[in-house]
């Protein structure tokens, strides 16, 4: 039902949507199709995209944190710690000290990256988890995923400039 042109732009929200949280779906397919179909649509669907892409990334932030509380009140009704938690209750690994202390470093604006393939989902539920400001994040994640679609939609209609 999304496929049909009448739908146009709220599939393009709902692909995009979809698309940010942590399930396997791209959307820049969709936009670039619709585009090629209604030259004339360029940047209502880069910004429609950016708006459902953002959205999406904003209830990956909300899951981070919920997941965060959830395993602060599991902790709060099982006292014990685990045998590879240190003191401060942060699982041990290299990789693991590495990430967290390069995102509270860089705070908010490490979600410019949210739109990185396989990294950038994840990039939005950590911030969640680690308690970052919503709004500064919302603000970061949307920039990313504006440019995202502009300079990926732009870059496909150069390589594929033939009409439809």
């Amino acid at each position: 039902m999304l496929a049909l042109p009448s739908v146009g732009l709220s599939a393009i929200f709902t692909v995009s949507l979809v698309s940010a949280t942590l399930l396997p779906l791209g959307s820049e397919p969709a936009v670039f199709g619709y585009i090629k179909l209604s030259p004339d649509m360029f940047w209502p669907a880069v910004l429609v995209a950016t708006a459902g892409n953002t959205v999406g990334g904003a209830i990956s932030y909300w899951m981070g944190l919920g997941a965060e509380k959830a395993v602060e009140r599991w902790k709060e009704k099982h006292p014990h710690p685990h045998p590879d938690a240190t003191e401060s209750g942060r699982m041990r690994g290299r990789w693991n000290e590495r990430a967290h202390d390069w995102i509270h470093r860089m705070g908010p604006p490490a979600l410019l990256l949210s739109w990185l393939p396989a990294v950038g989902d994840p990039l939005c539920a950590v911030a969640g988890w680690l308690r970052l400001s919503f709004w500064p994040c919302v603000l970061y994640m949307a920039i990313g995923k504006f440019l995202r679609y502009l300079v990926m939609t732009a870059s496909l209609l150069w390589f594929f400039p033939g009409q439809v």
